[in-house]
């Protein structure tokens, strides 16, 4: 009998997988691409957090917990994340003390809205700087009985479009050549003014201004002078005038005041001493050395005013009244 002997070149077959051992095989490569696909979402979420220009974070709102606080914090605020995450008194301290109180309860009206969107404050970065933030915030799901609240938000830096806001309003509202009030905005103050004295039953002076002879300064010194003229009487008026006065210039040479819970004693002395001071200030074009005065018509306010326009008009004549008398004086109307 003869036996048959395998070449040499064939090779061993090779032992098949028993069902159960591909079956994990499987189910680990499967688990292995699942890590990887989780790994590049991690990777993708970690980069668009970094490059969003607003700080994204979760609070608990019954411990005051940050949960979270995204990359961009650091950036606008200039502060250490991990500082925030262990203590919410980080973010308190950073709002600017003026809008404190309103952050705080605009932040709680959220349990009763469920969002609040028009939240707008300041914050003082680490290195002193004063940005502006809008931040908006929700509570993220329907929160059961028993399970904690947990706010989240998304505050972004606004403090671009705060500025230009400003710079608008500032040259809407303020006459470029004195960086006074211009007439529109001081009248709309003045009758905000006017409407709060008679509400409140407090008192209120209206002074009005003209410069002497300011035709005759155009005409000698010349426009650039009577200009620098206008600017130097709108400085001392601001110096003059008390914190809360309505100061503007409403026509060519003159000028304004609206002089709050200022009674009528204290509303001549107010515009006596504004008078000194302009007549006191000095000017000089080539070589000739010049000075201006002002005629000053006052009026205060009483029961029979229902109008600002009321209060206006004897102020008016009041300031021609010193006019025909000699001019660089006031007349109390």
């Amino acid at each position: 009998m003869v036996h048959e002997k395998p070449f040499l070149s064939d090779p061993p077959k090779a032992e098949q997988p028993r069902p159960a051992a591909a079956a994990t095989l499987l189910a680990l490569m499967h688990a292995q691409g699942e890590v990887e696909r989780l790994s590049e979402r991690e990777q993708l979420l970690s980069s668009l957090l970094v490059s969003v220009n607003a700080v994204l974070w979760a609070i608990d709102w019954e411990t005051r917990r940050v949960l979270y606080v995204s990359p961009a914090y650091e950036r606008i605020f200039g502060r250490s994340a991990g500082l925030l995450l262990a203590d919410y008194r980080e973010w308190r301290n950073s709002i600017h003390p003026e809008d404190l109180d309103y952050a705080e309860h605009s932040l709680a009206r959220v349990l009763d809205h469920s969002a609040v969107e028009d939240r707008e404050y300041r914050i003082i970065t680490a290195d002193g700087q004063i940005r502006w933030l809008s931040d908006k915030c929700y509570i993220n799901q329907q929160v059961e009985p028993g399970e904690p609240v947990i706010v989240v938000g998304m505050a972004e830096d606004i403090t671009e479009k705060k500025q230009m806001e400003l710079e608008l309003h500032r040259l809407a509202t303020t006459d470029v050549l004195t960086q006074s009030s211009n007439r529109r905005h001081f009248f709309e103050c003045a009758n905000q003014a006017f409407d709060s004295a008679c509400a409140q039953g407090a008192p209120l002076a209206f002074l009005l201004l003209d410069i002497d002879d300011f035709k005759d300064v155009n005409d000698t010194y010349g426009h650039l002078e009577g200009d620098q003229v206008l600017r130097r009487i709108a400085e001392s008026g601001r110096g003059v005038l008390r914190r809360g006065d309505l100061f503007g210039r409403i026509g060519g040479e003159e000028f304004a005041a609206v002089l709050p819970g200022c009674p009528p004693e204290m509303a001549l002395q107010v515009a006596e001493r504004l008078g000194k001071e302009i007549q006191a200030l000095n000017f000089s074009y080539e070589g000739r050395a010049f000075t201006v005065t002002v005629s000053q018509g006052l009026a205060s306010l009483t029961e029979e005013d229902s109008t600002l326009d009321s209060l206006f008009a004897r102020a008016d004549a009041a300031m021609y009244e010193a006019k025909r008398q000699g001019k660089n004086r006031v007349i109390a109307g």
